[in-house]
């Protein structure tokens, strides 16, 4: 080896040293980061707890925003594309797929680890992300265990089981960090599961608590079970609340074997993030027939609604209505509908949309409105709080339900389909649910998140594979790149004085800069 292969070589060593250095230097993650995001950082998955998806970042504005370039692209070679929200402490990202997480240098998209899980048969549908804290990372996996990894190198540290994923559950969603409490919920809403929530010490993997949005044999809730919490929830310090929705009950389609409300199934509820206890709920689908979930994010906003300062709660429903509460109270605000719905007649005092009967799945077909991919869905909507807008990917869709008495009281027990489908997003007034613009995704629903910005941007993904930014305040288009699917949440954050935007395009990581 000649002399100046021989310095090549330990000068790329000592470069690779470094960089593991400096990452290991930065992987302690504060209860204060969490509570206070730096602008170097996207901490946690909505950014911080209020889930609003948003950031003080300005240096890249209506103006410049498009002379954006690539500043460097990260390949994961994977078959499944990338749907988590990436987190950023301290100069390093952390991105997850099914199995897998990668920690990547911010500045460069150099690779510092990837850590794979062990081949396992959980239902691997997508990821939304992992959690940091001390000098942890967190993830669940597809056959519903939470891991904790060594944030320097992705060993293992520990492995506990979150639910028996031989019975049917899984788990996607990013772990929610509050002081001491780690908090992870699953899916498994095909095998009539009881939905579970529950909080771990982040130093060991001991449970905490567990909480039941229904109890095991539908002893609470009519018959039914279901009511997953497979969406990261949000938290508000001040009211010592943990905000987090429900999904469906079971048997799905088959309503006749549980009658009654379901609670709470469909639901939004507040915690508390020390005991697991019920402070309040709100159902948005009484009694569900379709598929739908309430476990889109719900947004935390504290402004003024009808001449009062309020605590809000805001929510963009799978059921195809926009809900604002009382988020001290659970007291229902507001009910208007966001995208197409015909499946219910009205609303009734408390807020609830009222069914309507026709609209049941029937054997020759019922045609509904949203249908079961819903009025939107995982994908995080994004509060600008200039404009008062909560920015939405929505969906206006047709769907057929039949009810199949053939294939069991249980289960699906019958069959859905598409008919029609346009995702368009929507800046929806938080004070009236009016919506103020629409820009249309070019096809089908919309698989990106939305992220906002103090600047006045708007950044997400459309249909026609590209990633965007629109001016917030009326919804124009500024900028896009074509980088594939976007199948996440954007985010940003501020290295060297540069504002980084990161989406996730197909299989890839994309970061852009201003030049």
């Amino acid at each position: 080896m000649t002399c100046w292969r021989i310095c090549r070589h330990f000068a790329d060593a000592a470069l690779l040293v470094g960089v593991m250095w400096a990452a290991a230097e930065a992987q302690d993650v504060s209860e204060d980061l969490l509570r206070q995001p730096t602008r170097d950082s996207w901490p946690t998955y909505h950014g911080d707890y209020s889930g609003r998806h948003h950031s003080a970042q300005t240096q890249i504005t209506p103006a410049n925003v498009s002379r954006l370039g690539l500043a460097w692209a990260f390949q994961t070679n994977t078959a499944q594309s990338i749907k988590s929200t990436p987190i950023v402490v301290n100069g390093v990202i952390y991105v997850s797929t099914p199995d897998n997480v990668w920690a990547i240098d911010a500045r460069s998209g150099r690779q510092l680890w990837r850590y794979s899980y062990p081949p396992n048969a959980g239902f691997k549908i997508g990821h939304r992300g992992v959690a940091a804290l001390g000098g942890l990372v967190y993830v669940t996996t597809p056959d519903a265990h939470l891991v904790a990894l060594d944030a320097r190198t992705g060993t293992v540290r520990w492995n506990v089981g979150i639910a028996d994923s031989s019975r049917g559950y899984w788990s996607t969603n990013a772990p929610l960090i509050i002081r001491n409490h780690l908090i992870a919920g699953v899916s498994g809403d095909f095998d009539n599961l009881p939905g579970i929530l529950k909080s771990f010490d982040p130093a060991t993997g001991a449970v905490q608590w567990t909480f039941y949005s229904t109890q095991p044999g539908g002893t609470t809730s009519q018959g039914a079970t279901g009511g997953q919490m497979w969406m990261t929830g949000t938290y508000d310090p001040e009211l010592n609340l943990l905000y987090v929705g429900t999904g469906n009950p079971t048997p799905v389609l088959n309503g006749a074997v549980r009658p009654g409300d379901n609670k709470w199934t469909g639901s939004i509820l507040a915690l508390n993030p020390d005991t697991g206890t019920l402070a309040w709920g709100f159902q948005a689908v009484p009694h569900d027939t379709h598929d739908w979930d309430a476990t889109e994010v719900p947004v935390l906003v504290d402004g003024t609604f009808r001449g009062e300062a309020r605590k809000l709660l805001l929510q963009a429903s799978r059921n195809g209505y926009f809900i604002v509460l009382d988020r001290v109270t659970g007291k229902n605000l507001l009910t208007v509908p966001f995208a197409t719905v015909n499946w219910a007649r009205d609303t009734d005092a408390d807020g609830r949309p009222i069914p309507n009967p026709d609209k049941e799945p029937a054997r020759d077909g019922r045609l509904v409105s949203p249908d079961e991919s819903g009025g939107t869905n995982y994908r995080s909507p994004a509060f600008d709080p200039a404009s008062g807008l909560l920015i939405v990917s929505a969906h206006d869709a047709y769907g057929l339900y039949f009810f199949k008495p053939e294939h069991g009281a249980v289960g699906w027990a019958g069959a859905d389909y598409t008919v029609y489908g346009r995702g368009v997003l929507r800046g929806i007034d938080y004070r009236t649910g009016a919506v103020r613009w629409a820009h249309d995704l070019h096809g089908g629903a919309g698989a990106a998140g939305v992220l906002t910005t103090a600047s006045g941007l708007t950044f997400t993904g459309d249909s026609a594979q590209s990633a965007l930014a629109l001016r917030s305040s009326d919804g124009t288009t500024l900028w896009h790149s074509g980088i594939g699917r976007v199948n996440n949440s954007p985010i940003t954050y501020e290295l060297d004085g540069r504002q980084y935007v990161l989406f996730g395009g197909g299989s890839g990581l994309y970061a852009f800069v201003l030049p």
